[in-house]
């Protein structure tokens, strides 16, 4: 174990307590990760949201053994009242971390780093340690489990008894997902044995955690399953630290000769597949708690819809530290066949049951490339238009910067950091021309920190807020904030969901796809101006926050296929590409923009679409510049 860790503050969020969980869910979610590692690292805060809360009952009989202070909102540190609980943060510190799955892993790699023996709690992360890494804006899957299920859950408990009737459908969307074939890195071998157990007619289950198993001093409990038992065996092999068993000794020739389309797909045995990873350990407070909702209500009738569940549910229990971390938590695990109690009743249908986003059926035959569409819009009077720009020729004096505030102190070539450097002179200008001493600025989606370490050190009478989930470019961000001895910036590592302060202008260079749009939902929820300068058109998709077309106008004219048309071209700009080629899709981003530019107005903006300058400064060359009338 490493002795000197520096100490850190996690902040979780307090409503009510319901049976043996804390509400809201992501704080059941993160007490019972911190269990399950047991780890004593962080200093756990509990922020209540209501008023007269019993500080003793709260730090007594809600968290075990855990040590935790109760504080007021007003009392957290200001960057983390920008944020949506949980959020954790170094103590005296501006680096934030914000939402259940970046806190979730950062709790997982610091137990790591504090003793590297517990390589069970790494495993959590998962292949490549990307588990729940993707953010939720842009991952359905992400989105279902960090966010869909706790709120589905949290819905279920004040729902009316009408209400209570059926299963949320997102709870019905797992169970589906959990139907669905198991896809995993490498898993031809696997697959090779489990049709080899077939047509040997292995029918005798593998021992999976059988009679008694010890791990660590922990007395594991065992039992039979009725699923496959080869994926079984595999999953609680990882677990226990053993060699996967081969499922029948050698693969005979014909075994070997089979196409990987042929062998037979592998079934769930945990939410991701075979592995207990960190979405078992936040799925299962929210499955308990709906649980032991539908047992208090006594609707355990509708269980007949959760096989699938139900079997999980019962499984992870099995998992060594499982139980102990919930006995920590007071989480008081059920017995199902005493909720199941309604033969007679029919499961419902789960192919009813509609994904958040559902595939576009309109215009399925639409057939062409950009110039129909822009005909289309040209005959409805919409053609591309650029805004001349403010100040063309303005640049930031960068040979008399410390070199720490330079692009081109990264690890790039010297071409690509002047064409930086231009990018950079287009957003600091406008943002120049907005900013005023004691304004917030956000540099959104801010990478290694281009942006947003350039206004910080331009502009010492504004707040800068670096805000990216990745956590690496933000620690390369600190450093040369460091080097440079700011004091008026802060870093948070957070999805854009996440951050919910107060600011006056968003800026965002080279916001990949749908990021545009949600950066300019932000500013406009905040009255805040933006300038942004967007990227990968061809990612843009309808999600479930952003339908597109956006604007009113744009909606009347183009279907959504028509747009993703548009959308797709614009990302034909590359300098190697034919020069009426170019054109076109500059003409393509135009449209795509002036859309945005659009939908922006509709919500009492003015906005104008500049080209940069030089244009050669990027293939993506457009910035978007809104001011709040």
């Amino acid at each position: 174990m490493k002795e000197s860790v520096a100490e850190e503050h996690l902040y979780l969020g307090f409503s009510h307590q319901d049976k043996d969980s804390i509400f809201p869910l992501h704080t059941s979610i993160s007490l019972f990760l911190l269990s399950y590692c047991d780890c004593k690292l962080f200093k756990v805060f509990l922020v209540p949201t209501g008023e007269n809360v019993d500080d003793q009952f709260m730090t007594k009989n809600l968290l075990g053994d855990l040590e935790a202070h109760v504080i007021s909102r007003c009392q957290l540190p200001v960057v983390v009242q920008s944020c949506c609980l949980p959020a954790v943060v170094v103590k005296d510190g501006k680096f934030c971390r914000a939402g259940l799955s970046v806190v979730l892993r950062h709790i997982i790699q610091k137990t790591y780093e504090a003793d590297p023996s517990r390589k069970d709690v790494l495993e959590l992360l998962g292949f490549k340690k990307t588990c729940l890494k993707a953010c939720a804006e842009v991952s359905q899957w992400t989105r279902l489990c960090e966010i869909s299920i706790p709120r589905a859950v949290e819905g279920f408990l004040t729902a009316s008894p009408e209400d209570c009737q059926a299963v949320p459908p997102h709870i019905l969307q797992l169970e589906r997902k959990l139907g669905e074939p198991v896809r995993v890195h490498n898993d031809d071998k696997i697959r090779r044995q489990k049709l080899q157990q077939q047509k040997a007619g292995a029918k005798a289950a593998v021992p999976v955690l059988g009679k008694e198993a010890t791990e660590e001093g922990r007395t594991v409990e065992m039992h039979e399953h009725p699923l496959p038992s080869l994926e079984l065996s595999v999953a609680f092999s990882k677990l226990l630290v053993q060699e996967v068993p081969d499922a029948v000794n050698r693969e005979s020739p014909c075994i070997r000769r089979t196409k990987t389309s042929d062998l037979p797909l592998l079934d769930h045995v945990f939410a991701e597949g075979l592995y207990f990873t960190l979405t078992d350990v936040v799925l299962l407070p929210c499955i308990h708690q709906f649980l032991v909702i539908v047992s208090s209500k006594k609707k355990g009738k509708i269980l007949v819809n959760l096989p699938l569940i139900s079997s999980w549910y019962q499984r992870v229990q099995e998992v060594p530290g499982v139980k102990k971390a919930a006995g920590k938590c007071n989480m008081e695990f059920l017995q199902l066949p005493e909720l199941m109690s309604a033969p007679e009743e029919q499961p419902q249908d789960l192919s009813s049951v509609p994904d958040e986003l559902e595939e576009e059926n309109e215009d399925s035959n639409f057939i062409g490339g950009p110039r129909p569409t822009m005909t289309k819009l040209m005959e409805n009077g919409i053609e591309a238009k650029f805004s001349p720009h403010p100040c063309p020729s303005w640049t930031i004096d960068w040979a008399n910067l410390p070199p720490a505030v330079s692009p081109g102190e990264g690890k790039m070539s010297r071409d690509r950091a002047l064409r930086k450097q231009q990018q950079l002179n287009n957003l600091v200008a406008a943002v120049t021309k907005l900013a005023k001493p004691g304004d917030v600025i956000v540099d959104f989606c801010s990478g290694g920190g281009h942006v947003g370490i350039v206004l910080a050190h331009m502009m010492p009478l504004c707040q800068v807020v670096l805000i990216e989930n990745k956590e690496l470019s933000l620690f390369r961000a600190k450093d040369r904030s460091d080097e440079l001895g700011l004091n008026n910036i802060w870093f948070i590592q957070a999805n854009l969901d996440y951050f919910n302060g107060t600011f006056n202008i968003g800026v965002a260079l080279h916001a990949c796809g749908v990021a545009t749009d949600m950066v300019i939902e932000h500013c406009i929820k905040a009255g805040a101006a933006f300038v942004i300068s967007p990227c990968c058109y061809g990612f843009i998709q309808n999600t479930v926050k952003f339908k597109y077309p956006q604007s009113h106008q744009f909606k009347e004219i183009l279907s959504y296929k028509e747009h993703m048309i548009l959308c797709r071209f614009a990302d034909q700009t590359a300098v190697q590409l034919p020069p009426e080629r170019r054109l076109i899709g500059k003409q393509c981003m135009g449209l795509v923009d002036l859309d945005r530019a659009q939908a922006a107005e509709e919500h009492n903006y003015s906005v104008q679409v500049i080209s940069m300058e030089p244009e050669s400064c990027s293939p993506k060359n457009n910035m978007l510049v809104g001011i709040p009338t």
